[in-house]
């Protein structure tokens, strides 16, 4: 256990070295101004495509829902505004084609710059010739992301089901401890949901090879620490009411908030999966289209201080 806990405190020191050294609060930035741009299109696309299984009035329901207890009630009533101006007008067949064309476009940015930013912190670096082929797959990938968040809702969708239909059994058995394990079943099913769309996110979309088992435990390393961020980031936004000084913009202050500390937390997990990887893994090799980014060969203090650490503790070892 002393082990584990040593090994896992290095692993933290890497990936804030890595964090700091790769500029993670800069490309947390630029994933949020990308994705205020990008939400309310994959938002659309997420709800048309989980409303061929679902009404479309209970998916919006949920997605409400889960935002509301994300980041308020003003902020969702914003993105549902979003959402209702991003709909796809059917008055033409062209002006249909260009709309769907447009929301893909938007929808699929957000990941694209996800791919480029841990391509970077990974040390990785698409070839220069790749064409247009390469593109279409790289926007192939990003929609397959937005399908796999797709189905992700519904599956939420199908166990909420489901719990509603054993909740009256659940407190008929258990009256006084009905809520807590609601509570608990709900808290463990929302971990499961996040460890695999982040272990979807480091094994598919970055240009390199990932063996599962580093992306299934830097995913689970990153889904523990968003469920702790999601709760801090909530109790700050709740409490100092950041949005109120600018008015009008607050809900969308708000939002940019919320994306940018997510954004932080991913890059953060990125940062501590190439650390496991490389250092308990399998290490990441670069895909046929991509090359691995040599060492920089100016080194920061703080990656210095980590290796003399480190070589302090393999000697006592």
């Amino acid at each position: 256990m002393k082990q584990f806990f040593k090994n896992f405190w290095l692993l933290l020191k890497k990936a804030y070295v890595g964090f700091i050294d790769d500029n993670g609060m800069k490309l947390s930035a630029s994933l949020s101004y990308y994705t205020i741009f990008s939400l309310s299109p994959m938002l659309v696309i997420i709800i048309s495509l989980a409303s061929l299984f679902f009404g479309r009035e209970a998916v919006q329901g949920q997605v409400y829902g889960q935002i509301k207890d994300l980041i308020g009630s003003s902020a969702a009533l914003e993105v549902q505004d979003m959402i209702k101006n991003a709909q796809l007008s059917n008055h033409t067949i062209k002006a249909t084609v260009i709309g769907l064309v447009t929301l893909l476009l938007g929808a699929t940015g957000v990941f694209s710059e996800i791919q480029d930013s841990i391509n970077f912190i990974w040390s990785l670096r698409a070839k220069p010739k790749r064409g247009w082929l390469k593109i279409i797959i790289n926007r192939l990938l990003s929609f397959s992301m937005i399908v796999t968040i797709g189905f992700l809702l519904l599956v939420a969708l199908v166990i909420n089901t489901v719990l509603d239909v054993f909740s009256e059994h659940v407190q008929h058995l258990f009256p006084h401890m009905a809520i807590y394990i609601f509570y608990i079943i709900n808290l463990l099913l929302l971990l499961i949901i996040i460890t695999f769309m982040f272990s979807v996110i480091f094994k598919v979309l970055p240009d390199g090879y990932l063996a599962w088992k580093d992306a299934l435990i830097g995913a689970t390393f990153t889904s523990f620490f968003f469920m702790i961020g999601k709760f801090i980031i909530g109790l700050y936004l709740g409490q100092t009411k950041a949005g109120f000084a600018y008015g009008a913009a607050g809900s969308l202050i708000v939002i940019l908030l919320w994306v940018y500390y997510s954004s932080i937390i991913l890059y953060f997990g990125a940062e501590f999966t190439k650390a496991y990887s490389y250092t308990f893994g399998k290490g990441i090799i670069p895909k046929k289209e991509a090359v691995m980014i040599e060492t920089k060969e100016v080194v920061s203090d703080a990656t210095k201080i980590l290796k003399i650490e480190k070589d302090i503790i393999e000697k006592l070892s």
